[in-house]
């Protein structure tokens, strides 16, 4: 163990032995899968180190800008508006758990049968191993489903500056009156939290800062459109993942310079994998780190991953924020036009995201669609049957998985997702 970073984690109150055992499953599945991987990109030797670091010179960071006086903002939904905290000169970083921890505690506090997506967020917590939890300032929480929303009640009392969002669940003027709302009471506890008054050209830099990171994230991405694929669905995923916690400036920079490599690639007809792999687009689900169970499978099974319909992908980055207005009023308008866009599966009715689905299974020129979703998130799995059937009536082959985050299914999942693929073939 580093010694320099077990004194920092050891400021941070982490129980040193459960994180050590929790470093050594990250560090060796990403071995495992990403490591393994051939013709990868020269660029991607940027994120090998992020993932190297995520723990280390990443949480040095946070804790150099704390130290300086700059408070760090701790998120698990896209929905929070970054151009708001980085508006105030804080840093936000998400906290989405991709992986099992402390289940057994967790399960004191909350069903056995609570979505995979919110019992290692506790497990984390819990477990005392997620240095960019234990490092934020305010952790920001926000109520897109039933069990979020109970869940932090809970969880109220396990941080010390929780904070609660409501999200509209309906497309409407008034949904979009309280969305507005919502992000400027979130404005006014972020000017608390930092001692900074937000106004016009510090909003105005926030949006920028965040609309060049979004900018170059969706430059990847319209990139895989490319037959051959020019970059693997696994690597790709991980640039979507890094997007929630590093650096905004300089993961941009690394964005765009990967991009200059692919299009260089596109040209000399070089791709991650060989023309005529079934293409296959990823729809529901966010995959947060170390969540790469199923893209792992699809792609050694056969198929290359072209794109993600995914909070953690299109959804998250695909739209940004109209920078043109000059006062604060018209700034916060431009925020809430860009987030009410999102077609997350809390909306009902949401037919923007099968519309979505359909137009990336065109652009991307895929050859079928996986729904993926977690063990009982019940918006995504009551949203897949719909989609599932809309989909089999255009004659666009779909396949619905729905999983957890252990390797116990992966023999069945890699029969199915073979078959698929022959199907397709």
């Amino acid at each position: 163990m580093n010694e320099r970073w077990k004194r920092m984690w050891e400021g941070l109150g982490m129980d040193l032995e459960a994180h050590d055992a929790l470093l050594e499953v990250l560090r060796k599945g990403y071995r495992d899968i990403y490591l393994a991987q051939k013709n990868r990109p020269e660029g991607m030797g940027y994120f090998d180190f992020v993932m190297s670091e995520v723990h280390g010179l990443r949480i040095k960071e946070l804790l150099d800008e704390k130290e300086a006086g700059r408070k760090v903002i701790g998120a698990f939904c896209l929905f929070v508006p970054e151009e708001i905290v980085r508006a105030a000169d804080a840093t936000l970083v998400g906290l989405c758990a991709g992986a099992d921890f402390a289940t057994e505690e967790v399960e004191k506090l909350l069903p056995r049968n609570t979505c995979s997506l919110i019992k290692p967020a506790f497990g984390f917590k819990l477990g005392k191993v997620c240095p960019y939890i234990e490092s934020a300032d305010m952790v920001v929480g926000e109520n897109t489903c039933d069990g979020k929303k109970k869940s932090y009640e809970i969880l109220n009392d396990l941080v010390p500056n929780m904070y609660v969002m409501d999200i509209p669940q309906m497309k409407s003027a008034e949904g979009r009156a309280l969305l507005k709302a919502e992000y400027l009471r979130f404005k006014e506890a972020v000017e608390k939290l930092t001692g900074t008054t937000i106004d016009a050209p510090r909003l105005k830099k926030g949006i920028e800062v965040v609309n060049k990171k979004r900018k170059a994230i969706h430059r990847l991405s319209g990139l895989r459109k490319a037959d051959p694929a020019p970059i693997s669905g696994l690597d790709a995923l991980l640039a979507n993942q890094v997007y929630f916690y590093d650096d905004p400036v300089r993961f941009t920079d690394s964005i765009n310079k990967i991009c200059d490599e692919l299009e260089a690639r596109i040209d000399k007809g070089e791709g991650a994998m060989p023309k005529g792999t079934p293409r296959i687009l990823i729809s529901g689900y966010p995959m947060a780190v170390p969540n790469w169970k199923l893209p792992w499978i699809i792609e050694t099974a056969g198929a290359v991953v072209v794109g993600e319909e995914s909070c953690v992908g299109e959804r998250g980055t695909r739209n940004l924020v109209d920078e043109s207005g000059s006062t604060l009023d018209e700034l916060i308008e431009a925020i809430v036009d860009r987030y009410f866009k999102i077609d997350c599966a809390i909306f009902t009715p949401n037919r923007d995201r099968l519309d979505h689905i359909l137009e990336m299974f065109e652009a991307y020129q895929a050859d079928g669609v996986i729904h993926y979703c977690l063990q009982f998130c019940q918006p995504y799995l009551i949203e897949s049957m719909v989609i599932e059937k809309a989909l089999e009536t255009k004659n666009i082959p779909v396949l619905r998985i729905e999983t957890d985050y252990t390797s116990e299914d992966v023999g069945q999942l890699r029969t199915r997702l073979e078959a698929f693929f022959e199907l397709i073939k």
